[in-house]
C-alpha cells in the first residue's frame, strides 16, 4: 500500500513539472518567426518639433544654432523647442504638486526698513571730562588731605595746602596801599596779586579781612575719580607743576569693535542701546559720538565710540555691555524674506511666482539685511510673489531648461558676440585646421580651464608654432562653437 502511494505522488510531481515547463515555453516569444526588428524610432512629436536653439545646461546663457558637443563641457547640447516658447523663460509646476514639493510664497512688501547691529563694548572714561590741578606759583606743601589715586571725590574737594612766600610780601603792599586810599595805586597792587597767580577769591578775602593770606588750598573743580596725586607734605612745588588729575563720571564712553563689513552702516549720532550684565533689565540709551579713522589690522574691526550718560555714577570703566546699534531708513523700501534670495557669489536671484504655476528667475539688487528681511533696491515691484521655500529646486530646473535671469547691466548680445575671449594655454597638438590646447579659464565666458580642440580661423595662425609652445589664445563665439582668432606665442617648453 505504501509503495502504491509513493508511485502516485511521483507521477503527480512529474505531471506538474511538465505542465509548468510547457507553459513557460509557450509563453516565450517566438523569435525565430518574427522578422528583423526595425531600429527604434523617435516619437513623431519629437521629430516634428522645431528647434529654436541648442544650449549647454551648465552654461545656459550661451545659445548655439547647431547640435553637437558643448565647447565648455564634454556633453551633448540640449535643444530648446519652438512649441515651448511660451514656457521658454519660466518653469512650470502643476499647482496641485506645489505643496508636495514644499514650495512656499511670500509677498514683496514696502515699508521703513529698520536694522540693528549687535556688538560687544567696554566702558571707559570720558577723556573729554578731565581736570588737571596745577600749582599757580612756586611754594611749599604744608598739608595733604586724605586722598589716594582711585578715590571718588566730589567737586571742590580739598587736595593740599600750599604756602606761597611770594604772596605774603605782595599782600602786605596791597593792604598798605588800601589804607593810604590811593585808588590808582590800589588797583595796580591788585593786578600784581593776580599776576603772581593768586585766585580772585583769595584776593577778595584778603581785601575783606585786612589780613595776609599766604596759604593756597588746591581743590578739584569737578567730581570724579582721582587718577593721579603727585604731591606730598613738605615737598617744594614749581609754578605750573601738575599735582593731581581727575576724571569725571558724569558721562562715560562705550568702546565698540564693529566688523569692517558692517562699518558702512554706522553713522554719527546713530542711536544705541546698551545692556550691562551688572544691571539686568536696564536699557541705557546713547548715541554714536565718534567713529575712529583706523581699523584694527588683527581683528579687522572698526572702533566706534558711544557716549552714555551716568547721572548716578553707577557706570564704571571696565564694565562690559551688549550694544544694539539701531538704524532705520528715512524712506520706505521694498523688502523680501532673506530666505527668498539665492546668492550665487556673483549676483542675487529670486524665483518670481506667476500665474498657472509658472516661476521665473529674476536678478535683483539687494540692500541691507536685518531680522530675516532683505531690502530690494532693484528688480521687483510691490505685491509680487516670490518663492521662499523650494527656490533652489526651481532654480536648478531653470538652469536645465536654459532659462537665464538677464542682468540690467549685461552688454547687448551683438556686442558680446563680437568680442574676443582670451586665456593662456599650451599647445598639445596643432595643424593647419585646428589646435588642441591645455588652456586656463576663459573668464569672460565663465568657462573653466581644460584641454580641448578648437578650429583655426585661418591656417596662417599655425606658422611659427609647435607642440609645447605657450600661447595667449583669443577665441570668438560662432554658430559652430568657439574658434581661434589669434595665437600669440609667449614662450616654449624647455
Amino acid at each position: 500500500m505504501i509503495s502504491r502511494t509513493r508511485k502516485g505522488v511521483f507521477v503527480v510531481s512529474i505531471s506538474v513539472a511538465l505542465g509548468v515547463a510547457g507553459g513557460y515555453w509557450l509563453a516565450q516569444p517566438r523569435v525565430s518567426s518574427v522578422p528583423d526588428a526595425a531600429p527604434e524610432q523617435k516619437p513623431e512629436s519629437s521629430v516634428d518639433r522645431k528647434v529654436l536653439y541648442w544650449y549647454d545646461p551648465m552654461y545656459p546663457q550661451q545659445k548655439f544654432d547647431k547640435p553637437g558637443k558643448s565647447p565648455f563641457m564634454d556633453m551633448q547640447m540640449v535643444p530648446q523647442y519652438a512649441d515651448s516658447k511660451g514656457d521658454s523663460d519660466t518653469v512650470r509646476i502643476d499647482p496641485s504638486l506645489t505643496q508636495n514639493l514644499g514650495v512656499r510664497l511670500a509677498t514683496v512688501s514696502r515699508g521703513v526698513f529698520a536694522s540693528s547691529l549687535d556688538v560687544v563694548g567696554v566702558l571707559a572714561f570720558n577723556e573729554r571730562d578731565v581736570a588737571v590741578i596745577q600749582a599757580r606759583t612756586a611754594g611749599f606743601v604744608e598739608r595733604v588731605y586724605a586722598h589716594a589715586p582711585g578715590d571718588v571725590i566730589k567737586a571742590n574737594a580739598a587736595m593740599a595746602d600750599i604756602l606761597v612766600p611770594e604772596w605774603a610780601a605782595a599782600q602786605e603792599e596791597f593792604l598798605a596801599l588800601k589804607r593810604s586810599g590811593d585808588a590808582g595805586l590800589l588797583a595796580a597792587a591788585r593786578q600784581r596779586l593776580r599776576l603772581t597767580g593768586m585766585p580772585a577769591a583769595s584776593i577778595a578775602q584778603v581785601e575783606r579781612s585786612g589780613k595776609v593770606q599766604p596759604n593756597l588750598t588746591l581743590t578739584s573743580p569737578i567730581s570724579g575719580v582721582l587718577q593721579e596725586l603727585n604731591v606730598r607734605e613738605g615737598m617744594t612745588v614749581a609754578a605750573g607743576e601738575t599735582l593731581a588729575r581727575v576724571n569725571g563720571l558724569s558721562s562715560v564712553w562705550l568702546a565698540l569693535a564693529v566688523p569692517e563689513t558692517e562699518s558702512g552702516s554706522i553713522l554719527m549720532g546713530q542711536a544705541a542701546e546698551a545692556r550691562l550684565p551688572a544691571f539686568p533689565g536696564v536699557v541705557l540709551k546713547g548715541v554714536v559720538s565718534a567713529i575712529l579713522p583706523e581699523t584694527n589690522p588683527d581683528s579687522r574691526t572698526l572702533r566706534v565710540r558711544v557716549e552714555l550718560p551716568n547721572p548716578e555714577g553707577r557706570l564704571r570703566p571696565g564694565m562690559t555691555a551688549r550694544v544694539s546699534l539701531n538704524r532705520s531708513t528715512e524712506q520706505s523700501v521694498l523688502w523680501v524674506p532673506s530666505e527668498a534670495v539665492i546668492r550665487t557669489g556673483r549676483r542675487a536671484l529670486v524665483m518670481l511666482a506667476e500665474d498657472a504655476g509658472r516661476y521665473r528667475p529674476v536678478e535683483v539688487l539687494i540692500g541691507q539685511e536685518n531680522d530675516g528681511k532683505t531690502a530690494i533696491l532693484k528688480g521687483l515691484e510691490e505685491g509680487q510673489k516670490v518663492v521662499t521655500s523650494g527656490q533652489f529646486l526651481l532654480d536648478s530646473e531653470a538652469s536645465l531648461k536654459g532659462i537665464v535671469a538677464n542682468s540690467e547691466e549685461q552688454s547687448p548680445p551683438s556686442a558680446a558676440a563680437s568680442s574676443f575671449h582670451e586665456a593662456d594655454g599650451q599647445i598639445v597638438e596643432i595643424n593647419d585646421k585646428e589646435v588642441t590646447l591645455a588652456h586656463g579659464p576663459f573668464k569672460t565666458l565663465g568657462m573653466p580651464g581644460m584641454t580641448m580642440t578648437f578650429p583655426l580661423a585661418t591656417p596662417a595662425l599655425m606658422l611659427g608654432l609647435k607642440t609645447g609652445d605657450k600661447v595667449r589664445v583669443a577665441v570668438s563665439q560662432t554658430d559652430d562653437g568657439l574658434r581661434v582668432e589669434r595665437l600669440d606665442k609667449s614662450g616654449s617648453q624647455p
